[in-house]
Parts: C-alpha cells; structure tokens; sequence
C-alpha cells in the first residue's frame, strides 16, 4: 500500500502513527506531496477531489481517504486488539474523542491562517478569536473528560497528533491543563511518535 503523506500535516501523521501503533508500518510506502488550499498537486487530486492528504493507495481497490477512514481501514488489515471498538460505548467513547481530536486541528488550521497564513490586511479579528474561544474550551472539555486508564484507541491517536501540530505551530498552548499535558507528554514518547515527527512548512 502506498501512503500519499505530507511531514507538516497533523491528519496524515495521525494515519500514520495508527498504522505504527497496529503494527503495520511497514507495509506502507510513504510518500510526501506538498499539498495547500492555494496550489494544486495533480498527484493527489488523481486519487482525492479535495486535494488532501493523506490518501491511502490500494492495489485491490480504489483509494481511501481522508484519516478517520484511512484509520478504519487500516483497523481490519492487521490480527492486533482492534483500535476503533467494535460496539458498546467504548464504540462511541473512542469516536467522540477522535472526533473532538479532529475538530480541533482543523479549528488550530483556521486560526493559523487568521494569525500567520493570510495576508494581514485580510484577517478577521473576530474569526481569530471565536477559534481561540473554540480550541481553549476544547482543552478545558479534555481536561475534565480525558482518562488516562482507558486503553488506547483512535481517538487517542488522533488527539495526540492533533496536539503536537498545534505545539508545533505554536498556537495556543494546552499545558495550563495539568492532566492533559502529562497524558500528551506521555503519548509522545510512544514509539509511534518518536518515529513521526513533524517537520516542514506549507507552501502557498
């Protein structure tokens, strides 16, 4: 299988990291391509009308995106403890967190281009600050709904990647929140993420 893959981008490293975690990374050729919402990579826009990564390419079927079905996917091609939960609410605990996890990386996106990406001529001061609003409540929420002793699933890979971009970027920081900083220090130091890292920037 081939992994359409961007080193800068939250969601396709949240793909990946899934697949370390289920064991099989390395069936996988990776493959970075430049992608933004400003400039057309036509390899990617073959497999995906959004021009996204990552996108999963198959040799049985067509290809799959974006990481949420990616990660699904990847759930039934390995013999491991399934990480997206078959049934019951640990079902919908881990789809809630993941997401959670996915809505506030794309919310940290908009804000990024509300403070570095967009022209400043062309900021909107009220959107910068209703996603600020956004991602500091989504911080206090896992703060006081994070459980540390609830076994790894999707939604902790997703949450992990997302926080990691935002650090990365340096967008508004998490670490006032004394257990969702220690569960996302912790989480870094997975292999799965130490062989992950994030590095790049876009190109518009």
């Amino acid at each position: 299988m081939i992994l359409y893959y961007q080193t800068h981008s939250p969601f396709a490293r949240k793909a990946l990291v899934f697949a370390h975690e289920v064991g099989i990374a390395n069936r996988l050729e990776v493959i970075h391509n430049e992608t933004s919402p400003t400039q057309r990579n036509e390899r990617v826009y073959a497999e995906n009308p959004l021009g996204k990564v990552p996108v999963l390419l198959r040799t049985d079927g067509p290809a799959i995106f974006d990481s949420d079905v990616i990660c699904a996917f990847l759930d039934t091609v390995h013999d491991g403890r399934k990480l997206i939960p078959e049934s019951g609410e640990a079902r919908w605990h881990a789809l809630v967190l993941q997401s959670v996890a996915q809505g506030l990386a794309q919310t940290a996106i908009g804000l990024r281009w509300e403070t570095v990406r967009r022209p400043e001529r062309l900021r909107y001061p009220a959107l910068r600050e209703g996603y600020t609003e956004k991602i500091e409540a989504t911080y206090d929420w896992l703060e006081t709904t994070l459980d540390p002793a609830v076994p790894l699933h999707v939604g902790h890979v997703a949450l992990a990647t997302a926080l990691s971009w935002i650090e990365f970027r340096n967008l508004p920081s998490f670490r006032s929140r004394s257990k969702l900083t220690r569960w996302f220090d912790e989480f870094e130091q997975r292999p799965s993420m130490l062989a992950t890292p994030l590095f790049g920037e876009t190109h518009d």
